[in-house]
């Protein structure tokens, strides 16, 4: 895959996020949470209590984030997972009186990057049912909530990791993140102007013997049959498919006829 100059750079910050979640009480929600992680480019997860961890069903759900599982801390308290980070951010749907001031996801995102080149950064999810608590919000520097419909806000746990995680990566390159494609690619190279031009006496010579043309009357369709040709600016394999059209049509004329004539046998 080619990468853009300074992706490297643009992705370390990234590196000094980790995703804690706390209390979790389904296990294949850790899985799909180790899920969206990787999609987005983050590794590094911290589970406070969880009610099962390991559990077929996490990895069952982790598909192929198998590492992010195995690399996940356990850790017996909030404070346990939380040390050494600079900066704690709480993920709430519930906007409270209590504690830091609230932010929207995408534009926490760039806030989280900016403390993430400063130190470690931690993103604090609740569990499911309950959420966080107030005890454990007060933890935290900043809340961050996702703009989610005000008469629905309730999301799935790794459905909110997902979100978050996708708005850190989009801020991280700037709103433009590397992409692999494995599409085999459908361009060819520009015709040359010999190849172009051999096409357009091949068209003309078609359009003579099928009577489409008359050479004694041309008017202007040659030059308007350059202009539309010109605008497709056209490939070399474009060329060849009218070309080979072309010969299509005149083996159709031909047929029954002794020998081709040498005009239409030469080079082309």
């Amino acid at each position: 895959m080619n990468r853009p100059a300074g992706s490297h750079s643009s992705a370390a910050p990234l590196a000094r996020i980790r995703v804690v979640l706390s209390h979790t009480s389904h296990p294949g929600n850790i899985g799909a949470a180790a899920r969206a992680m990787k999609t987005m480019g983050l590794s590094r997860l911290s589970l406070v209590n969880p009610r099962h961890f390991p559990d077929p069903q996490a990895v069952a759900r982790a598909a192929d984030a198998d590492d992010i599982l195995e690399q996940a801390r356990l850790c017996a308290s909030l404070d346990e997972a939380l040390a050494g980070a600079v900066h704690v951010y709480a993920l709430s749907a519930r906007h409270r009186n209590l504690g830091p001031p609230a932010l929207p996801a995408r534009e926490a995102a760039a806030d989280i990057l900016a403390r993430a080149g400063e130190g470690e950064v931690a993103l604090l999810f609740g569990n499911e049912t309950a959420g966080l608590s107030n005890a454990e919000v007060q933890r935290c520097q900043r809340t961050v909530f996702i703009p989610a419909n005000p008469d629905y806000s309730s999301l799935n746990l790794a459905s909110a990791v997902q979100l978050v995680c996708y708005e850190l990566r989009l801020a991280a390159f700037d709103g433009r993140p590397p992409v692999l494609t494995r599409a085999v690619p459908f361009a060819s190279p520009p015709a040359p102007h010999e190849d172009v031009e051999r096409f357009y006496l091949h068209l003309e010579r078609v359009m003579v013997s099928s009577g489409f043309l008359d050479p004694q009357r041309p008017r202007r369709l040659l030059a308007k049959l350059r202009r539309l040709f010109g605008r497709a600016e056209l490939e070399r394999d474009e060329i060849n498919i009218l070309r080979g059209l072309l010969d299509a049509v005149e083996r159709s004329a031909r047929r029954g006829e002794p020998a081709a004539s040498a005009e239409n046998s030469g080079p082309k």
